[in-house]
């Protein structure tokens, strides 16, 4: 059988797709090959969040050709994703060599694509149409004892985002929200639970979004409050969104660890997702919160539904409700019409929350967005220039955060050996930070402590064998 490569880019959310592919077509008698000049079938699963990610797909595949045609006559070359749903025949116009453009509704019908290419029944495929249950047929996964598979694993409750912030093009090339079922989502996790995964991270455009059309909130009963002997006892009920009965449900499944979530918007952090990461012990203290502007003029234009100070309330929540959380944000610099104050706003707002990561990006102009065509576009020169005192200001912040771990005890969930050094393992924390340790086969899917020693860029050195004698 032939022997497929897949190379992505961009987002969890596409890792996780060009990873149900590859089962897909593992289960039907391909391989996977160790490279694109070893492969019959080379796929590359494209980004359309920023210009930079197109470029490099369309630049890679131009170079795929250009060996195909001299070295492997014959090879099948593919766009997946968000690029190729955005631009669809376009893509082969401009690149005749390629053979197979499929959107991001269609990931389940790679196998017979590919199929029929290389049996020559067609010649080139094109299918960016939109598919009804398309989001429930995401499932398969290769867990085959690679450090990040056989541990944890990305579960897809929903797809597509209906937010419409205007510089993104995401509701364009994944759709309308449309979410899973609980009972299908659920089976998913204890399939994989029943593998040998200790932690799920569950993804969405707008994960806290899952389930809002299909699902109402329910009432949840606490447990009575005593107001005194001559007093009737009071039961406060919180309702819950359907995200978070979600998350009561797989945290129910028994042999599963940690349950992570990506990503979600500032809106979904009600009172009962924050409640939940007090009450949910396998919910771990890590909240990523995309802030993108610290400006509520900027916040407006950008159609981001909040504002500074709505962002700054769910950060003290989140922190009252689980002291040493870990939170991390994404944040745009540069965005049309952002003013030197506007952007000094959004320098103070990372001071006073003092992010543990942030992943900062220069504004990038996508085709058919609102913000592409706004006035007092932002010259690349000052982008680059506040993406870089940024930059250097969130990590100023985040050295001094790591730096106090060292001489702490944490737990970590052992992933495996490092990509770096074969004899260092590497794990997470609960607030997920990478920690690496001197370490073997045999500590590998484990929950260990160790205490930290030191630390590097954005990474803990641990050692294991001080508490775990």
């Amino acid at each position: 059988m032939p022997s497929v490569f897949i190379k992505t880019y961009g987002c969890q959310m596409n890792e996780r797709d060009s990873e149900a592919v590859a089962a897909q077509l593992v289960a039907k008698g391909y391989s996977l090959a160790p490279s694109e000049a070893a492969a019959d079938v080379v796929l590359l699963n494209t980004c359309s969040v920023r210009d930079l990610a197109e470029q490099k797909a369309m630049n890679k595949m131009k170079n795929l050709v250009g060996m195909a045609n001299k070295n492997r006559p014959g090879q099948i070359l593919g766009y997946l994703g968000c690029m190729a749903q955005s631009r669809g025949q376009e893509l082969i116009d401009k690149l005749p060599d390629v053979d197979l453009v499929l959107g991001t509704q269609k990931f389940h019908r790679a196998a017979e694509y590919l199929d029929e290419l290389l049996a020559g029944t067609r010649k080139k495929i094109v299918d960016v149409e939109a598919e009804a249950k398309s989001e429930a047929t995401i499932r398969e996964h290769l867990l085959n004892g690679s450090a990040k598979t056989s541990v944890s694993a990305f579960v897809s409750i929903m797809q597509g985002c209906n937010q419409h912030c205007t510089f993104c093009i995401v509701p364009a090339t994944r759709g309308e929200e449309r979410s899973r079922t609980i009972p299908d989502i659920v089976a998913e996790c204890r399939e994989l639970v029943a593998r040998g995964v200790r932690e799920i991270t569950l993804l969405g455009q707008i994960v806290t979004s899952f389930g809002k059309r299909d699902l109402p909130a329910i009432g949840r009963a606490d447990p009575p409050i005593s107001l005194g002997p001559d007093a009737q006892q009071c039961v406060p009920t919180m309702q819950l969104s359907p995200f978070v009965q979600l998350l009561d449900t797989v945290h129910e499944i028994q042999g599963l660890e940690r349950i992570r979530f990506t990503s979600p918007h500032p809106k979904g952090y009600g009172d009962d997702l924050i409640e939940a990461f007090a009450r949910l012990p396998k919910l771990c203290e890590s909240a990523h919160i995309p802030l993108q502007s610290g400006s509520d003029r900027i916040l407006k234009l950008m159609h981001r539904g909040y504002t500074r100070e709505k962002f700054l309330n769910i950060v003290e929540k989140l922190r009252r409700a689980k002291p040493g959380i870990g939170i991390t944000t994404d944040i745009i610099v540069g965005f049309p019409g952002e003013t030197e104050e506007d952007f000094e706003m959004t320098l103070s707002l990372a001071r006073e929350v003092q992010f543990d990561n942030a992943y900062i990006f220069k504004y990038s102009p996508r085709r058919d967005t609102p913000a592409a065509e706004m006035p007092d576009q932002v010259p690349l020169a000052i982008r680059e220039e506040r993406n870089e005192r940024l930059l250097n200001l969130v990590n100023e912040i985040a050295a001094r955060k790591y730096d106090a771990f060292i001489g702490r005890q944490v737990e970590i969930l052992v992933e495996g050996p490092s990509k770096k050094n074969a004899a260092r393992y590497t794990g997470r924390t609960r607030c997920n930070r990478i920690v690496l340790f001197d370490g073997s086969q045999r500590h590998q899917g484990q929950l260990m402590d160790v205490k930290i020693e030191r630390t590097g860029s954005f990474t803990l050195y641990g050692d294991p064998a001080v508490v775990n004698l």
